[in-house]
């Protein structure tokens, strides 16, 4: 008995060995499975009412069982407690609220027992491999790593890593390109996520960080940090842009990521199945770095729009086609390389819009301030586009322009107030026939004609107001270089066209709820004078 017994625990320890080395977790999880898979077997055979404890010594393989009862005065659960006679049999010494040990005799698994012991022992294995693959993949987003193809299920690609299993979505792998089952694939961990199935790692090759990881493992100047890709773009399978910079004056950036006749650059291509490369020199001038990016196209000028996060790109006809690239590949490239909306335009396209642009202003002018044609097109040609800019720059602006003096300067100064008290007035009434309440005129930074783009998105009274977000209210409009040109455009917020800040935003909302906690004060008021006068009677 005593030989089948040391080979019984021998044959527990080893198993817990083996367990523990093939799924490469640690030992003392499996001790701790089968020491739980155990004490529910005991459960089912001396009822589960009852504290049932194993210890199974990981060194000798004894196992330990017992039950743990509390010493009471007078017994009410016979399963969890023992009176104090009972317990110092059990215990000497043990005394009312003591928690103490009586142990049981070791129990002969069943086949449905065993059965339950190993469904416990795989879910708890199961379990802590899982946990050991997030622990071990969770800090690795971003690094390159190699598998070889397991499967091909519905367009999804599934990588055998080695001690887990990545998926390369459809979405994320490079068109056109054949995988097939026990091909080696190399693709850039993109997102480990925690399910209940299990941790799920996430691959791609279609992503740009992907091909700034090949090129760091390429090119020496990159991985040492001497040369820095600042910004990458992506067309998957078909074209690139990278945007480099040197912290090496000596070291041409484009000339060490190409290699010696192209070799560097060559490498990281036909890894990405042959996707052209475009290497660019990164500028923090945006205007350079955008005609950088249009390569091979020549730009004539650059426009940029600070306040709408667009960029006008003036090219020369015959240019136009290149700078557009096919089906908008080229600029829609340069978009994601430089985070900014590129609109391409030829001269006479330009030339056209300032035309139209110069008229509108002019006549704008010529209709608010009440004067003749050619005095208006002098204001717009020395740079005035809005009433707001003549009314409130200094008397000297004004009278420096050839031909104006501090007497005309000061009259275009009044009659722009007065065209800005109007559209005030006209205003004021349209959102009071929207039925905006007056309270929300007496809100910080609000304009009457902020109140009208209040109403016309609902927002008629204070709780209306109070009950947006900052970003809901002020949040600038997005724009996305990646969106395709027939998408519609992101929305911002309800006045993101007036520029208020993030700050701005805040204290209109706050001064909106103002009025919530000044009725919680009146209330809590209300009640302490009710408490009062029910004491004074």
């Amino acid at each position: 008995m005593a030989n089948a017994i040391s080979a019984n625990r021998a044959e527990l320890l080893a198993i817990a060995s083996n367990v523990a080395s093939e799924k490469m977790i640690d030992k003392a999880i499996v001790i701790e499975a089968m020491e739980d898979a155990i004490q529910r077997a005991a459960r089912a055979r001396y009822g589960a009412e009852n504290d049932i404890r194993a210890k199974l010594d990981p060194e000798t393989g004894d196992l330990r069982l017992w039950r743990v009862v509390e010493v009471v005065e007078a017994v009410e659960d016979y399963f969890k407690q023992v009176d104090v006679k009972a317990a110092n049999k059990l215990q000497k010494g043990a005394v009312v609220g003591d928690f103490i040990v009586d142990p049981l005799p070791p129990i002969d698994l069943g086949r449905i027992d065993a059965q339950s012991a190993k469904q416990v022992i795989f879910q708890k294995v199961r379990d802590a491999e899982r946990e050991r693959q997030h622990e071990e993949f969770k800090d690795r987003v971003g690094e390159i790593i190699t598998g070889v193809v397991k499967s091909v299920e519905f367009g999804h690609v599934v990588v055998n890593l080695g001690r887990a299993e990545g998926v390369i979505r459809r979405d994320q792998q490079i068109p056109r390109e054949v995988v097939r089952v026990n091909d080696r694939v190399r693709a850039i961990i993109l997102n480990v996520r925690r399910e209940n199935r299990g941790p799920q790692i996430f691959l791609s090759r279609a992503h740009p960080e992907f091909m700034k990881k090949l090129f760091a493992q390429e090119v020496p100047e990159i991985y040492d940090g001497i040369i820095e890709i600042k910004a990458a773009a992506r067309d998957p399978g078909s074209r690139a842009k990278i945007g480099v910079i040197s912290r090496d004056s000596s070291i041409d950036p484009v000339g060490a990521c190409v290699g010696m006749k192209g070799s560097r650059v060559q490498a990281v291509v036909q890894e990405m199945q042959g996707e052209k490369i475009d290497i660019i020199p990164w500028s923090e001038d945006t205007a350079t770095f955008v005609v950088n990016a249009l390569q091979p196209a020549t730009v004539a000028r650059v426009v940029i729009d600070e306040d709408e996060g667009r960029i006008e790109v003036v090219v020369p006809e015959d240019q136009l086609s290149l700078a557009i690239g096919r089906r908008g590949q080229n600029v829609r490239l340069a978009s994601q390389l430089t985070g900014k909306a590129i609109d391409i335009m030829t001269e006479a396209d330009a030339s056209e819009k300032r035309q139209r642009e110069f008229v509108e202003r002019s006549e704008l002018f010529q209709n608010e301030l009440d004067v003749d044609e050619t005095l208006s097109q002098l204001l717009v040609a020395e740079g005035f586009t809005e009433l707001e800019e003549v009314a409130y720059v200094s008397i000297e602006e004004l009278a420096g322009i050839e031909g104006f003096d501090d007497e005309l300067g000061e009259e275009l100064q009044n009659r722009a107030l007065e065209a800005l008290e109007r559209r005030e007035a006209a205003a004021r009434e349209t959102r009071r026939e929207m039925g905006v309440e007056d309270a929300l005129a007496e809100i910080p930074h609000l304009t009457e004609a902020m109140l009208v783009t209040l109403g016309k998105a609902g927002i008629k009274t204070l709780d209306d107001l109070a009950d947006l977000a900052t970003d809901e209210l002020v949040q600038k409009k997005r724009v996305d270089p990646r969106r395709r040109r027939d998408a519609p455009e992101e929305k911002g917020g309800i006045l993101a066209e007036y520029g208020l800040s993030d700050e701005q935003g805040n204290e209109i909302i706050m001064a909106a709820r103002a009025h919530w906690f000044a009725d919680e004060d009146g209330v809590d008021s209300a009640g302490e004078d009710a408490d009062v006068a029910e004491t004074s009677q």
